[in-house]
């Protein structure tokens, strides 16, 4: 089987997570390859994502890289054995991998925690607040057909919500991103009034950053992929074409900080719901 041209970022970190078991263990390419009776060709390309890897050969791997974390392994196991394509699959070829990355990305994770410098939760936008910020992003206008695939695709992540067990949801909308207008009134005041609906469901948590809080340092726009283990937790870095994806430890110890810094300034609940209520009347 020809190596994976485009392997998912959840490929990719199952390969990143067995290469730094192998770094740890201080065990070369070609070491590892022997274990699997293969060149070192093999090891690269399983660490890049673009081999898969069954569950035993996982753990034969983590025997010899004396890997003392069962709860990771266990998880890069259930990882490894995992064969379902997701329904983002269908827009492979039709939008960027970015795209299906972060679909893949909130599929797979068990508490979604985000901050929204500019724009709404992509999960939470309505179809017509989506189509003006795509069109708005974008230098040049966009063919008819791939501008209602990536719409289309945006409205399918809203799917996490709709499960027997909804994905938790928290997400931290600076005053800003309420009132930036990417379209008009009407569909503003429409995503807006979905927004104060959306934070009515059992899994969603949405409160509000206002302009007069303080905010320390730099803040982007982010999301915190909670994943089985802390250990595989994933930072997604927003971005208006694509997301960017952080997993080292000391990467997710810094945005675990900024979201707590960012809850301590936020308003409440009750507080942040009226709070976009008001700004969707004042329109």
């Amino acid at each position: 089987m020809p190596p994976r041209s485009y392997p998912s970022a959840r490929q990719r970190r199952l390969g990143t997570e067995l290469r730094r078991m192998r770094e740890r263990a201080g065990m070369s390419g070609s070491e590892a390859a022997a274990i699997l009776g293969g060149e070192r060709a093999q090891i690269s390309h399983i660490e890049s994502g673009r081999y898969g890897v069954s569950s035993e050969r996982v753990r034969r791997l983590a025997v010899h890289y004396s890997a003392t974390d069962k709860y990771l392994v266990d998880a890069l196991a259930a990882m490894a054995d995992e064969r379902s394509k997701g329904w983002w699959e269908d827009y492979r070829g039709a939008l960027t991998p970015g795209n299906l990355d972060v679909a893949e990305l909130e599929f797979h994770a068990t508490k979604l925690r985000g901050i929204y410098m500019l724009h709404a939760p992509g999960v939470l936008q309505t179809e017509s607040y989506a189509r003006g910020l795509i069109q708005s992003s974008v230098a040049a206008a966009l063919p008819f057909g791939e501008l209602n695939l990536r719409v289309e695709h945006r409205m399918r992540r809203r799917a996490i919500f709709d499960r027997p067990n909804p994905t938790p949801f928290e997400a931290f909308i600076h005053e800003a991103a309420l009132r930036m207008r990417y379209c008009d009134v009407d569909t503003m005041r429409e995503q807006l009034e979905f927004l104060s609906e959306a934070s009515q469901w059992p899994s969603v948590t949405v409160r509000v950053i206002p302009f007069d809080a303080q905010i320390t340092g730099s803040v982007h726009s982010m999301q915190y992929a909670v994943a089985e283990i802390p250990a595989l937790d994933t930072v997604q870095i927003d971005s208006a074409f694509d997301g960017g994806f952080l997993d080292a430890e000391a990467q997710l110890m810094t945005y675990r900080e900024l979201l707590s810094s960012i809850e301590s300034i936020s308003l409440g609940v009750e507080e942040s719901c009226k709070f976009i209520q008001r700004i969707a009347q004042e329109m």
